[in-house]
């Protein structure tokens, strides 16, 4: 098939045009950039209300699905954070506490969700279902994600909430969209995932110590830096 000059002019007209396009939409600022860089280790508290870190406790940790490669972990290491605790309130209730940050919402960031690194350890995750959360009275509740997950004779309930720039995302769908939003803006959103969980209670003695647990927890972060857990909320 032979082509005219229009033809081959509209034709590159198209393909530079869509070039330039994709280039002016493509994100290029990170938002992690237009905040201070921030030690999670540091600013999440050992003790804060009648909680006290257990050092022997370690929560479930992500694992690589099968099949994946990283192309370049040690990158993954410099550039985000986790911290993983566990927590006593005194009266013989433990939480852990898991939350994993990256400045740059990619796929290392989402394998932490729950339902993935869970079931990846070995766990079943018996029921899921959303939930509001009241932090704090006069703000806007937090919408959080509750699992109920179980291996072998562990049994452990969890609650869990991904923030995305500064919106918070209650699911994978919701997530794209929010990126979508933020990359319409030419800004890469960073992100957190904050999740906790108990062993050794019913699911809703579980979700209600872990409803305390983030109060306190939240109470206990400076104002200033609550943006890096639950976004600007309203």
């Amino acid at each position: 098939m032979k082509f005219n000059p229009l033809q081959i002019t509209l034709a590159s007209i198209v393909i530079i045009g869509s070039a330039v396009l994709a280039q002016l939409l493509t994100p290029h600022e990170l938002m992690a950039r237009s905040t201070a860089s921030l030690d999670f280790q540091k600013i999440i508290p050992q003790s804060f209300g009648t909680w006290t870190l257990v050092p022997s406790i370690s929560p479930v940790t992500p694992a690589e699905p099968e099949g994946y490669v990283q192309p370049d972990r040690y990158s993954a290491k410099i550039y985000s954070q986790e911290v993983a605790r566990g927590y006593s309130d005194g009266h013989g209730n433990t939480v852990m506490l898991l939350v994993a940050y990256g400045p740059v919402q990619n796929y290392r960031l989402k394998a932490h969700r729950p339902e993935i690194c869970y079931t990846a350890n070995g766990f079943q995750v018996l029921a899921k279902f959303k939930a509001q959360f009241s932090y704090r009275n006069g703000a806007k509740p937090l919408e959080l994600t509750r699992l109920t997950t179980q291996r072998e004779t562990r049994l452990e309930p969890v609650s869990y909430w991904m923030r995305v720039g500064n919106d918070i995302a209650t699911g994978p769908v919701e997530s794209q969209i929010i990126r979508l939003k933020y990359g319409l803006q030419g800004l890469i959103p960073d992100g957190a995932l904050i999740r906790v969980s108990t062993i050794g209670l019913a699911p809703e003695e579980s979700f209600k110590l872990q409803d305390k647990f983030i109060r306190d927890l939240l109470a206990a972060v400076p104002q200033d830096k609550l943006r890096f857990f639950i976004g600007l909320p309203g």
